[in-house]
């Protein structure tokens, strides 16, 4: 009799450790049910984040906590690993890798066009930039709207002995490394005075948080010009300019399938490409593509499940995802690009164990 009670305390006790989560792998819950996931980071591609993150909870009940904070705080925040991943419209440079002292895999979500919005009382007209004129606006050495520059690039247009007044972003920003690569490459003078950079030493302007911030101070202010991704100009109906490319054709960024020939090339196999100033004849120039951040390894985080849900939604994001780019104005990735990303998320690692079949 004895031993029959001490075999059923054995046997309640095992299920009691079932029940109440004793099966563990190494150190997470092999069960666990993920219902949120924290990410923060680039503004540029939180209009189609906002969207993808509110399907994807319909679709699988996890809700994804999306902080839009810029670029280079993203990159902050998951080194600090506050967050389960970061997001940047710029690969982390080499310093900032080291600083994050493990592997960080880049995935692309989308390929986005940077625009140029204005506010010119009396101009119903979308207006034409060259690469010259973009980079003297920005240098300070044109100022005034009726400048014979824009005159001749946009003949039948009254514009007016207006000051232009600057507006650019004040936060380490992707969209900033963007644009100013753009600057960089196209104008010597630019190069050599100020770079490429998420935080530059802007000439003139002034500056606003984030691209919501950038879209606000552009429509408030009377003879306004900045840059932002092409959802805030439009959501806040607001004008974007046509630019002239590398061909010469003046290109409007409204068109989604000349953003997504500036797309049309070899993704290296870490996925970290740059687009900006395409070759491409009839694509926009001024295109790029945003970033997903994760750690490859991710043992770090002592939660094998998290970890999973976190690849499981990248995977959802390069796929059905996709479907909902070009509804928020934003290109979907090319397929080479995708090819690359799904490689990328099968090295993603916890325990020494790929999380994706």
């Amino acid at each position: 009799m004895k031993k029959i009670v001490l075999l059923l305390s054995i046997l309640l006790v095992s299920v009691g450790m079932i029940f109440a989560g004793g099966s563990k792998e190494s150190g997470s819950t092999a069960t666990a049910t993920v219902t949120s996931l924290e990410g923060a980071g680039a503004t540029f591609p939180q209009p189609l984040y906002t969207v993808m993150f509110d399907e994807y909870a319909k679709a699988t009940g996890v809700k994804v906590n999306y902080q839009g904070v810029g670029s280079g705080a993203g990159i902050k925040q998951l080194t600090a690993k506050t967050v389960d991943f970061g997001a940047s419209d710029a690969p982390m440079k080499a310093s900032e890798l080291e600083a994050a002292g493990a592997e960080v895999i880049h995935i692309p979500t989308c390929i986005g066009a940077i625009v140029l919005s204005y506010n010119v009382p009396g101009v119903d007209k979308q207006l034409k930039f060259d690469a010259d004129t973009i980079a003297n606006i920005f240098l300070g050495k044109i100022t005034l709207w009726n400048d014979p520059a824009l005159v001749a690039l946009n003949p039948g247009v009254s514009l007016p002995n207006l000051a232009i007044g600057v507006v650019h972003r004040s936060d380490s920003s992707g969209t900033s490394y963007n644009f100013t690569t753009y600057l960089t490459k196209v104008s010597a003078e630019w190069a050599t005075k100020v770079g490429a950079s998420k935080s530059p030493e802007w000439p003139v302007g002034i500056g606003g948080q984030g691209n919501p911030g950038v879209a606000s101070s552009i429509k408030q202010v009377p003879g306004a010009l900045g840059y932002v991704e092409i959802a805030y100009a439009l959501q806040n109906n607001m004008p974007v300019a046509q630019v002239k490319n590398q061909a010469g054709n003046f290109i409007d960024p409204e068109d989604l399938g000349k953003v997504a020939l500036s797309a049309d090339v070899d993704f290296p196999a870490d996925a970290k490409v740059d687009i900006i100033n395409s070759d491409a004849a009839e694509g926009y120039p001024i295109s790029a593509t945003t970033w997903l951040l994760l750690f490859q390894d991710q043992t770090y985080t002592g939660n094998k499940a998290t970890s999973k849900a976190v690849v499981d939604m990248m995977w959802w994001m390069l796929h059905d995802g996709q479907a909902i780019n070009e509804t928020v104005n934003y290109a979907k990735l090319p397929p080479a690009a995708i090819a690359v990303a799904e490689k990328l998320l099968k090295s993603v690692t916890y325990d020494g164990q790929p999380l994706l079949d």
